[in-house]
């Protein structure tokens, strides 16, 4: 496999998965030479888990930008966003506990979306945009019986439980590329638990309202960001461990760590 990408990679933004459109576009195409054997490739897996089994076939060149989203990606990216905030807002309550008060439901809904909504996009577009950079195509699916189920079982149970949807990346990449696109996600929700602690310490005690996004935001970004370090599944941990087990470790070890600093340090910041 050769070490230096096809530069015409970068421009590649159609949707390599649509086979109608695939078709009917003019212009050149390139083999979708994934790095693995269909058996091999963790991506496929996630794909045959999220849409079906995929078949192999070619995937156009178009000139495009490595920051371009596609209408459909934008939609996908949305109901997710929307079906995720909505599960929070149930969360420790449920719907019926929310049915006697239901200004609670629509105040926890604001301040996840407000705390939430970034960890969790910033998550997938830093796949999608590290995906990119090394020439492949990548855009983000919702996975909409995951996102059923996420809502249904929060309104029932209080709990969130949800798969809602995931990057899917096309193209040929080394084994330490496919590693960094997984690690970019967890590295990007530290980053934002850091931002987090810098505006705890700058505004922190100011407002109970904005303590309590900023305690969300915290919350939100080290259990994103250590949930996805497990090595089991479709999860970044199990990517990057395959990539290094030392890169690995030293990752999770920081996740676990802001958990921790989370847990015992987050109120006596926010009341400085």
């Amino acid at each position: 496999m050769p070490a230096e990408r096809d530069p015409r990679a970068w421009w590649l933004d159609d949707d390599p998965f649509d086979k109608k459109n695939s078709k009917e576009r003019n212009g050149n195409t390139r083999t979708n030479n994934s790095a693995f054997t269909p058996e091999q490739n963790p991506f496929q897996d996630i794909l045959n888990d999220y849409f079906g089994t995929q078949e192999r076939y070619t995937i156009p060149i178009h000139q495009g930008s490595i920051w371009h989203f596609s209408k459909i990606e934008i939609q996908h990216l949305t109901q997710a966003t929307l079906a995720f905030t909505i599960a929070l807002a149930f969360l420790g309550r449920g719907i019926f506990g929310t049915i006697s008060n239901p200004s609670i439901l629509i105040y926890a809904g604001i301040t996840y979306f407000i705390a939430l909504t970034p960890a969790f996009l910033l998550h997938e577009i830093a796949h999608k945009i590290v995906a990119k950079k090394y020439g492949c195509w990548a855009e983000f699916r919702a996975n909409p019986a995951g996102l059923r189920f996420g809502v249904i079982f929060a309104a029932i149970t209080g709990l969130v439980f949800m798969a809602p949807g995931a990057v899917m990346v096309a193209g040929r990449t080394t084994k330490s590329q496919f590693g960094r696109i997984a690690l970019a996600g967890p590295v990007t929700n530290i980053i934002l638990w850091c931002f987090g602690i810098f505006i705890a310490l700058l505004v922190g005690g100011f407002n109970s309202h904005l303590d309590q996004i900023i305690k969300t935001w915290l919350w939100g970004n080290s259990i994103l960001a250590a949930f996805n370090m497990l090595p089991f599944g479709p999860l970044d941990g199990k990517k990057i461990k395959t990539w290094s087990e030392n890169t690995f470790y030293v990752w999770l070890t920081i996740c676990i760590a802001a958990i921790w600093l989370t847990i015992n340090y987050a109120s006596m910041i926010l009341s400085i």
